[in-house]
């Protein structure tokens, strides 16, 4: 990897983008950051690794202060690192976050952190990711370093040498992990501990699972009584828990089975012959329950059959009625109907009779009949006495009579209606009466405001005319009030700027005395600096040396440095005498700015003091606003104007219309008295003698419908009496073809439907049920049975008993058979889990032994992990290829061993590093090296643990190596060994930078950068 260009803009002490360009040291090989301490050179290292992986190593924990404090609120922060690799050439470019001025509502808003990754191609520039998680997958594929490899093998900041050297081995072993990534190791050892932990569990329940299975099989075996002459207890059982001890358990275990199955088959034999003597037993009951069955059956059926020929004569006798019955039932329509029609005369009768009296009520004589019609069709008069011979004409004479009376009423109903309806016509009449005065009214109010309205509209039109004006100023009024307020703020502004003026005015006056004091000052001190130079000349004269000026070796009188003045203090009342005048400067700019402001604001303020202004703004308000008001009263004027307009053309329809209406009103009231009038006389002559024409057409109805009825009764009574001379006649003859000798007789024999059925249903049954009776009684006569009573107690007794035995036989079988079961189930459960848990108990053996030795526990003699093993192997590596470099850095006094020693209260190690004095032939500690051996060392260990970093990284190729590292520690023959070590890595094209502020290694190193502060503050880069 090889750094071409780095840009830095709002980053730490850097505000203007600065730009610095590697590839112009390439041909150096070697460079020189130079700078005063604070000025920013570790800053240029920060900045590349933050292009690259979003940190800053100084920034590890505590408050990321990347962005610049001289940054303003709208200024960019930006690191722009552009590098090469096997891969290509690439540029990222990344912005931390801050704040900045918000686009809308003003104060500060979060500006979020962005990052782009470019690529170029033949076509320029272009752009691979631009999200945070997309750049960082790309340049993890891209720089095949992690950060902390980064820092370890490309850019060596401050601290980090003596910290891998000095450390112990717990934080040795935490920066190896990151840089070769062996996490997984120490997962490797969580892996076994957890198999270890699993396995151990896994047989101790496996362990437990066998003592509990036999233990319940030496509870079974107790309970059962089934240990035979050496019962199993706690006494007859060896209590260990090996091997051996579980084997006689389960030995005895299978002696006590063999019992226990010999008693199940014993018992299983006799529920066997239980149960035969309970099947005998139960057979011999069903047989004498049988007997008595049909023993009990025999005598029921001779009872039946006895009872049933006792009832023999009554059935004789129900046949007898049924038959009569069925006889009679073929007259019952004939008696049925005569009854009726008896019923029907008697009923026309009592009608006719009713209709008479109603009729005779009414006061109405009976009309006679026409002469020419003789008698009627029976030739009988009419009668009183609800006979049969009632003429037809007295029939006809009544019809024609309510017909005449009907016709004569219809026209006495129109004028019972006008009679009702006459409160109505009234009303009408009263209402037109009204509407005529009410529309007569109308007209004459509608003539008072009609000769009033002309006036009021010439008023309202002046009114209009006036505000029209006022309204028509109000764009000039405006004006006004613009130019009085602009007025009154110059004003206001130019006594601001007076108060300004002078204040400026002072500063200036005592900035520009403050500059001649500094140049004072400066001029004094360059008068002392070469008034004093022989003093510093022979402050530097050493004895036997020759001088720099005059070249003598001795110096016997050498001047006196009593005022020295340094190059230092020369520089900093420069520094003084710059601020001074860039102050004067300021101050006098703001003194004639401030002094245009107020002239420009006295002109626009025209003369005027702040009061008189304000009394300007206020009548130029006050003005304007009455012209507002003028303008919005402008609308409602015209509307009133408009609205007079409207309401005389209103009037003018309404004084046509209240005429018309007049008009109508009167026509309507002389139509109105025409009906009243003609009603009036209908009603007179329909009335006649009554008090009301409904009176007179109320009681013409009454003798209408009396009259209807009693001509309806004496044809009805006709009628009925026809139909009964024919009934009676048809039962007569149906009588005399019949055995009964009148009706009466064959109304006794009459049974209704259910009795007939009921009467039919007895008869059958008693057949049927005798018939049935008979046939059960022969079958069981033929079985011979005994005619006393059977006694079954004896036999249901022996049924009993027998049950019981067996019920006995099988539980106590069941019971065996299940203990053999149960106990044969436990010991195969408990020999199968004794001879698992066998193997189980060797494999936990094996893991353990593998996870006591990973976690370096039980052998392992140095308590080293799996993890640290691995990493001292490496570790042995980094300390074989510093040894390579230490060797001639030390003229081959020194040597860095490995030591895996054990640590003091079993301290972590395994990773120690020890120092080798060939002058001595013993190793010590590396803390008890001196400040400049411990440089060397840490500088060689550094280098031995960049290249093997490099070489387990897939060998990449670095181009550009950064050191970061104090050299004034060292004395000027180890620093020339230093230096031709880091020569040494210009081989193959590489760039070496060197960060240091000692004068020497400047001398030595030609191509340098070089950053220095600025007088504002920020720092700048130049080469």
């Amino acid at each position: 990897m090889r750094l071409h260009r780095l840009e830095i803009e709002g980053f730490g002490p850097f505000l203007d983008r600065q730009v610095v360009d590697f590839d112009g040291f390439a041909d150096d090989g070697i460079f020189l950051i130079a700078g005063r301490t604070g000025a920013g050179k570790s800053s240029i290292l920060d900045a590349v690794c933050f292009g690259l992986y979003g940190g800053v190593p100084r920034y590890e924990s505590g408050d990321k202060r990347l962005r610049s404090d001289y940054c303003a609120p709208e200024d960019v922060s930006e690191v722009v690192v552009e590098f090469s690799t096997t891969a290509g050439r690439f540029r990222v470019t990344r912005s931390p976050e801050y704040q900045r001025p918000a686009k809308r509502g003003g104060g500060l808003t979060k500006q979020a952190s962005g990052v782009q990754l470019d690529s170029l191609g033949d076509d320029g520039w272009v752009t691979l990711a631009a999200k945070e998680k997309r750049v960082a997958d790309e340049l993890d594929e891209i720089l095949q370093l992690s950060r902390e490899q980064f820092l370890q093998v490309i850019l060596l900041a401050q601290n980090r040498f003596a910290r891998f050297l000095l450390a112990d081995s717990k934080e040795r072993q935490a920066l190896l992990r990151r840089l070769f990534g062996t996490e997984r190791f120490d997962d490797v050892q969580s892996r076994f501990d957890e198999r270890r932990r699993s396995a151990e569990h896994a047989l101790a329940g496996l362990m437990a699972s066998v003592t509990a299975r036999m233990e319940e099989a030496e509870r079974v075996v107790t309970v059962a009584a089934l240990g035979g002459d050496r019962p199993i207890d706690d006494e007859a059982v060896p209590a260990a828990s090996g091997s051996g001890g579980t084997e006689t358990r389960l030995e005895a275990l299978r002696l006590a089975l063999t019992r226990a199955e010999y008693q199940a088959e014993r018992r299983i034999a006799e529920q066997d012959d239980a149960e035969k003597t309970l099947t005998a037993a139960d057979a011999a009951l069903v047989a004498a329950r049988e007997e008595k069955k049909a023993q009990q059956e025999r005598d029921r059926a001779r009872a039946a059959l006895a009872a049933l020929d006792a009832e023999e004569p009554q059935i004789v006798e129900a046949r007898q009625v049924l038959e009569r019955a069925r006889a009679a039932e073929a007259l019952r329509a004939t008696i049925t109907a005569t009854t009726r029609a008896e019923d029907a005369r008697a009923a026309a009768a009592t009608a006719e009779e009713a209709a008479r009296s109603a009729w005779e009520a009414t006061g109405t004589e009976f009309p006679e009949p026409a002469a020419e019609s003789g008698q009627g069709e029976h030739g009988a008069e009419v009668s009183r006495d609800g006979g049969s011979d009632t003429r037809p004409d007295a029939i006809a004479a009544l019809e024609t009579w309510a017909a005449d009376r009907t016709r004569e009423s219809g026209a006495w109903a129109r004028a019972a209606e006008l009679e009702a309806t006459a409160p109505v016509l009234a009303a009408e009449l009263a209402s037109a009466v009204k509407q005529v005065s009410t529309a007569s009214e109308c007209v004459d109010a509608g003539e008072g405001e009609r000769a009033a309205l002309p006036g009021r509209r010439v008023e309202l039109a002046a009114q209009r005319d006036e505000i029209r004006r006022l309204a028509d100023r109000v764009e000039d009024l405006a004006r006004s009030h613009d130019a009085a307020k602009t007025r009154r703020d110059a004003a206001v502004e130019s006594a601001r700027l007076s108060g300004e003026l002078e204040t400026a005015e002072r500063r200036l006056s005592e900035a520009s005395t403050a500059l001649a004091a500094a140049q004072t000052e400066l001029a004094e001190l360059r008068r002392r600096r070469l008034d004093g130079f022989a003093g510093e000349l022979a402050t530097a004269l050493v004895e036997g040396e020759p001088c720099a000026v005059c070249g003598s070796t001795s110096h016997p009188a050498p001047a006196a440095h009593t005022d020295p003045v340094s190059a230092d203090d020369i520089e900093s009342a420069e520094a003084v005498r710059d601020a001074a005048t860039e102050a004067e400067r300021g101050a006098a700019e703001r003194f004639a700015a401030v002094r245009a402001e107020l002239a420009a604001a006295e002109a626009r303020a025209e003369k005027r003091t702040i009061e008189t202004a304000e009394a300007e703004v206020e009548t130029a308000a006050a003005a304007h606003a009455g012209a507002v008001a003028a303008a919005d009263s402008l609308p409602a004027l015209e509307a009133r104007l408009s609205e007079a307009d409207a309401r005389a053309v209103q009037l003018e329809n309404e004084r046509t219309e209240s005429a018309a209406a007049l008009a109508t009103a009167r026509e309507s009231l002389a139509l109105i008295e025409q009906r009243s009038r003609e009603a009036q006389e209908s009603i007179a002559d329909a009335r006649g003698a009554f008090g009301s024409v409904r009176e007179r057409l109320t009681s013409a109805e009454a003798q209408i419908e009396a009259a209807q009825a009693l001509a309806a009764a004496l044809a009805e009574h006709a009628r009925r009496a026809t139909v009964l001379i024919e009934a009676q006649a048809e039962q007569h003859a149906a009588l005399a073809a019949s055995d009964f000798d009148d009706a009466t007789a064959v109304q006794h024999s009459l049974r209704s439907s259910a009795e007939q059925a009921a009467l039919d249903s007895r008869i059958t049954a008693h057949s049927v049920q005798r018939a049935k009776e008979r046939a059960t009684l022969l079958e069981l006569e033929l079985r011979t049975l005994p005619e006393d009573p059977i006694d079954l107690a004896p036999v249901e007794q022996s049924a009993t008993d027998a049950r019981a035995t067996w019920k006995t036989a099988v539980d106590t079988a069941n019971r065996a058979q299940s203990t053999a079961e149960q106990l044969a189930g436990l010991i195969d459960s408990a020999a199968s889990e004794h001879a698992r848990s066998a193997d189980q108990q060797a494999e936990y053996q094996v893991i353990r032994g593998l996870a006591d030795t990973i976690a370096g526990r039980a052998g392992n003699t140095h308590k080293m992990t799996l993890e640290t093993f691995v990493l001292a192997a490496e570790l042995e590596e980094i300390v074989q290829a510093a040894n390579r470099r230490l060797s001639d850095m030390s003229t081959g006094r020194y040597q860095l061993q490995h030591s895996d020693a054990l640590a003091a209260r079993g301290a972590a190690s395994g990773l120690g590093i020890v120092v080798f004095d060939a002058f001595t032939g013993q190793t010590r500690p590396a803390q008890s090296l001196s400040g400049g051996e411990t440089f060397l060392s840490s500088l060689a260990l550094a280098l031995g643990l960049a290249e093997v970093v490099t070489a387990r990284a897939g060998g990449i190729q670095l181009d550009t190596l950064f050191i970061d590292e104090g050299f004034g520690s060292l004395d000027a023959d180890t620093l020339d060994v230093a230096m031709r070590t880091l020569d040494e890595l210009r081989s193959g094209g590489r760039t070496v930078g060197i960060i240091s502020h000692v004068e020497s290694m400047q001398e030595q190193i030609p191509a340098q950068l070089v950053v220095e502060q600025t007088e504002n503050g920020p720092s700048r880069i130049r080469t």
